[in-house]
């Protein structure tokens, strides 16, 4: 008899062991799950506004479909050929992403300013509708806005009798112009990956209008602080192409590019967009 009651003391002894071990290898390996595997409470409140995706969106397109806009560089003036900057864009483009390249349209208007840009931007159902079927804009503005009003004439027809006080005044006044163009532009196409094309100065080789560089500058150094708040758009500089060659980039009317000019500018675009 005690023998018996020994032998069932034990078991019972045993079994409570046994529960115990398996309730600490549970207890342990339920802490180990929580560690390798955390999972946190389900989130209830608003999501987060998806941010627009940018170049990576545009190189994975099925076709990319340009819009141009702006003033005589993207009209291409200047270039014999007439292909401009963004002709050759469009050959780059294809031959970078091997997929067809389609250029809605060239809207693109000499002697327009920034002012006159964001009229048609509000206004012109035209440019709405061809802005906003486009993956890609590109457009050039602001040499007018500050030319015109430093030469009291049309930029293109200046002969380099330039008031660099009022080229200095309106800068205000056109950056402030860009920046409405910009507003309207990702108001009508969200989406779309914008180049905005920064300024040069012409007139660098001529000794009493090379300061005119330094507002250009504060030009540009203005408009890139426009475009990088919004993560679609991009700012192209130019300004470093044309300054100390301008004999060979520039065209005969000492204004816009010529052919090979305008090459330049492209292949700065293709460059910058994946």
């Amino acid at each position: 008899m005690r023998r018996n009651g020994s032998t069932g003391l034990w078991r019972m002894v045993s079994l409570t062991a046994l529960a115990s071990t398996l309730l600490l290898l549970f207890g342990f390996g339920y802490s180990v799950k929580d560690m390798l595997w955390p999972q946190g409470e389900a989130y209830e409140g608003e999501r987060p506004s998806a941010v627009p995706e940018v170049s990576a969106t545009l190189g994975a397109s099925k076709e990319i479909r340009i819009t141009a806009i702006g003033d005589s560089l993207t009209k291409g003036t200047g270039d014999a050929t007439g292909e401009g900057y963004v002709k050759q864009v469009v050959r780059l483009l294809e031959e970078k992403f091997k997929v067809p390249v389609k250029l809605n349209n060239n809207l693109a208007v000499n002697g327009l300013r920034a002012d006159q840009l964001v009229e048609r931007l509000k206004t012109d159902k035209g440019y709405r509708f061809s802005l906003s079927q486009s993956n890609l804009i590109l457009f050039t503005i602001g040499g007018n806005d500050l030319f015109q009003i430093a030469a009291g004439q049309p930029a293109s027809q200046a002969t380099g009798d330039f008031d660099l006080g009022n080229l200095k005044s309106e800068l205000p006044e056109g950056i402030e112009r860009l920046k409405q163009v910009v507003e309207q532009l990702y108001e009508i196409n969200p989406d779309a990956q914008v180049v905005y094309i920064g300024l040069y100065n012409p007139f660098y080789d001529l000794k009493d209008l090379r300061e005119g560089s330094l507002e250009v500058q504060k030009w540009n150094n203005q408009a890139y602080e426009l475009v990088h708040r919004y993560p679609n758009m991009t700012l192209i500089p130019t300004f470093d192409l044309f300054e100390n060659t301008i004999g060979t980039y520039l065209s005969s009317d000492h204004f816009h590019p010529n052919h090979e000019g305008y090459g330049q500018i492209a292949i700065r675009i293709t460059q910058s967009l994946e």
